[in-house]
């Protein structure tokens, strides 16, 4: 392979994931310019490495290549976070591990076909983010039903703690939800408890958690009740 046509491949490689990379940048993503143009190159460089490196009987160049799926997995991981119900970063790890695509095809020498990769990444992420948003305003949104994280909290006096927390199991012990966690921890004002609930549903149903904790405003010894839901959001 001729020194000139090394430079030529990663240039391309860098050149190509750059691209891809700054419509990324552009939309304020997790990896932006600098990440996919290195993740590009990188994928270039260790095809060249298993290419030129590798010769003779029995040697297999693409094992090096073969590596770097497996490996951008790792780096993709990284970029994903849930929060609650919420999962981000998917179309971003996605993102990266097709960069890594079109850096091996640059050391390979398939320009055109690393050129076209680039082009079908950068479409899919401009063109197919409105499709999906009007897919979601369908009748049913077009989604399956996600899990949502509902926390509650308890106030009441610090000597009706013990009774309040067996309460507040028993009104979650339904078949639609799933206790996490309770726990209680003092407040500002003397003499009272805060008891904080964590529980999981397989749908969202207010109505059925609204049900199930009103009875605990009812008690004497409660100064008050209060819920809200960790909703998932749709991020890439």
């Amino acid at each position: 392979m001729e020194f000139f046509e090394m430079i030529l491949r990663i240039l391309c490689g860098l050149g190509l994931g750059a691209l891809v990379g700054f419509e990324r940048q552009w939309r304020a993503r997790l990896a932006g310019l600098r990440t996919n143009a290195l993740v590009s190159l990188g994928a270039t460089l260790f095809v060249i490495f298993g290419g030129y490196s590798f010769s003779g009987p029995g040697a297999d160049p693409t094992r090096v290549a073969a590596q770097i799926v497996s490996g951008i997995g790792f780096l993709g991981a990284g970029v994903i976070m849930k929060q609650g119900a919420s999962v981000s970063g998917l179309n971003t790890a996605a993102t990266l591990w097709a960069t890594a695509a079109i850096g091996a095809l640059a050391g390979a020498g398939e320009f055109a076909l690393a050129a076209a990769g680039t082009a079908a990444i950068m479409l899919a992420n401009m063109l197919l983010r409105p499709l999906g948003r009007l897919m979601d305003r369908g009748p049913d949104g077009g989604r399956e039903p996600v899990s949502v994280d509902y926390l509650f909290e308890v106030r009441c006096a610090e000597d009706a703690e013990a009774h309040l927390r067996t309460l507040i199991v028993h009104a979650v012990s339904l078949p639609e939800f799933r206790l996490r966690s309770v726990q209680s921890s003092d407040t500002s004002t003397p003499g009272e408890v805060r008891i904080a609930a964590e529980l999981s549903a397989q749908e969202r149903d207010d109505r059925l958690l609204e049900a199930a904790v009103s009875r605990l405003s009812l008690e004497p010894r409660v100064t008050s009740v209060r819920w809200i839901i960790a909703e998932p959001v749709a991020l890439d």
